[in-house]
């Protein structure tokens, strides 16, 4: 279980813990995707704006109040004549609502290709998603080993020779120490590269996204797994979502990298003498940003826009169309309901808030296929002119997707497996109905929130239709309790309780 922690004290006592640390240290981040990105506007010129991503926004309080350096992989032709004009160079954050400067990384376009498009998507991340199984198996041949040479390893060695340089640039004349902060599965590599040639440097990797058992890593061959392995052993810290994924990370180097010592009870792994810890770190929300989204006229407009969809029970989700958020199962339990009790018809309505995802990936495109099938059946078989079962909103709109996750008497959440879940943390803050939230047990968020939701096995269409039907027709009171009790974990554990126990961690491991 995740720790429940006082949050009073955060604003100040964070400020000061991150004072303390840059102070003696230089904080050096590296995604894939930057905290700022350029746009080429009508006229022709550059146009920023803050970057996408929920890292990005998890440290935007961070970025306003303190110097951090920051490298990413350029991801379109804005940043290319950013840099270009910054003779490639550091480029000074050009936001008001940030400090510290970008280092953007170029590599040619078919590498970033391999990278991203073979390597990262689909095969990393259907690996630790569980989804290796038909039709979403990829095949380990000889595209993805070049893939993997000359797209993986380029973009991470490119990432890595950056962060060296952003490091050596700073080392000038400082005596600071530097942490470098590694983001996701895209980076695997970059820790071992840093390692090797800033050995005293503190190095911490963050996974947004689950970590698979053993035999799911045996999936692919041992040199990809190896190098990934060695390389995240080479950090101080490692972070994960929740405590099953750090178990696994432990099992797996136990039995992937023969010389390492395995500590369950401090959760460490030994490598050459080396010690690197593995932590929870489930990501959170800034409380205060995700209200004003929600109050904003924006979301007040499409409030108004959907009000005339609302019934007397209005069931939501809101996900990426992605294989793994199970959104075709959630429709099927919802059909079953509308099935068994027809006294329910007309009554009801699921708002479907979907972001298309990887539009460009064969597999997302059949699984996109299906939830369309599948909506259109539902509706078809119980429709009427007056009533359509399911409506759903096929767009990256976060402004509309505030507005459905207001107006929710139910909140379905039933991925097979996740990583970063915010969706499950914004909902009790901004809904104004004391929604209920039906929430498989695989998710990355469910240690963390189960004493207020209903859970749900997310391959179990019957239980899932019950959970359904029962936060349906669930008393008042009951309602309010669970609804005051997701909101009592989720406002002691925002984000500034997710950095402040990092930092912690950071400043007590550093200082050993």
């Amino acid at each position: 279980m995740v720790n429940v922690v006082d949050n009073n004290l955060y604003n100040n006592e964070l400020a000061d813990l991150i004072s303390s640390i840059t102070s003696k240290n230089r904080i050096i981040m590296a995604s894939n995707r930057g905290p700022v990105e350029f746009q080429v506007n009508q006229e022709g010129n550059l146009q920023a704006r803050r970057g996408s991503g929920a890292i990005v926004t998890a440290f935007s309080q961070l970025l306003q109040e303190f110097e951090f350096s920051w490298v990413a992989n350029a991801m379109g032709d804005g940043d290319r004549r950013a840099l270009d004009a910054f003779e490639n160079r550091a480029i000074p954050s050009p936001l008001p609502s940030q400090k510290g400067h970008v280092r953007f990384v170029v590599t040619p376009r078919r590498t970033y290709h391999k990278f991203y498009n073979i390597i990262c998507n689909p095969l990393l991340w259907f690996l630790q998603h569980n989804m290796w199984s038909s039709p979403y198996t990829p095949n380990v041949d000889s595209t993805v080993t070049d893939a993997w040479t000359n797209g993986y390893v380029m973009v991470n060695e490119a990432i890595a020779a950056s962060v060296l340089d952003e490091i050596k640039l700073d080392s000038n004349g400082n005596s600071k120490e530097n942490i470098v902060i590694v983001q996701d599965y895209h980076m695997y590599l970059v820790s071992e590269i840093v390692r090797k040639n800033s050995p005293d440097s503190f190095i911490y990797h963050y996974v947004h996204i689950p970590w698979p058992d053993v035999r799911s890593w045996q999936l692919i061959p041992e040199f990809m797994r190896e190098s990934i392995f060695r390389s995240l052993c080479s950090n101080d810290l490692v972070g994960f979502q929740s405590e099953r994924d750090v178990y696994n990370f432990l099992d797996s180097c136990r039995t992937f990298i023969k010389d390492a010592v395995i500590n369950y009870d401090d959760k460490s792994v030994k490598t050459n003498k080396h010690v690197t810890f593995a932590k929870v770190y489930p990501l959170s929300i800034n409380l205060n940003e995700v209200r004003n989204i929600a109050k904003a006229p924006r979301a007040t407009e499409f409030s108004e826009k959907i009000s005339g969809y609302l019934r007397d029970h209005n069931i939501v989700r809101v996900d990426r169309t992605e294989p793994n958020k199970n959104i075709t199962r959630g429709f099927r339990a919802y059909g079953k309901m509308l099935e068994r009790h027809p006294e329910l018809r007309e009554r009801v309505v699921f708002l479907a808030f979907l972001v298309p995802s990887r539009t460009h990936v064969k597999q997302y495109e059949r699984y996109q296929d299906e939830i369309n099938n599948i909506v259109d059946n539902i509706n078809k078989t119980y429709g009427n002119p007056e009533w359509v079962p399911i409506r759903v909103f096929s767009e990256n709109n976060y402004a509309q997707a505030m507005a459905g996750l207001k107006v929710y008497d139910t909140l379905l959440v039933n991925p097979l497996v996740d990583g970063t879940n915010l969706v499950t943390k914004e909902g009790p803050v901004v809904n104004d109905k004391n929604g209920v939230i039906v929430l498989s047990e695989t998710s990355s968020t469910f240690d963390e929130l189960q004493d207020g939701v209903l859970s749900v096995s997310p391959a179990d269409i019957e239980g899932t239709e019950q959970a359904l039907y029962r936060s349906v027709t669930m008393s008042l009171s009951e309602r309010q309790d669970r609804s005051k009790a997701l909101l009592d974990i989720i406002e002691k554990n925002d984000v500034d309780a997710w950095l402040r126990i990092q930092f912690t961690d950071i400043k007590n491991i550093f200082d050993r």
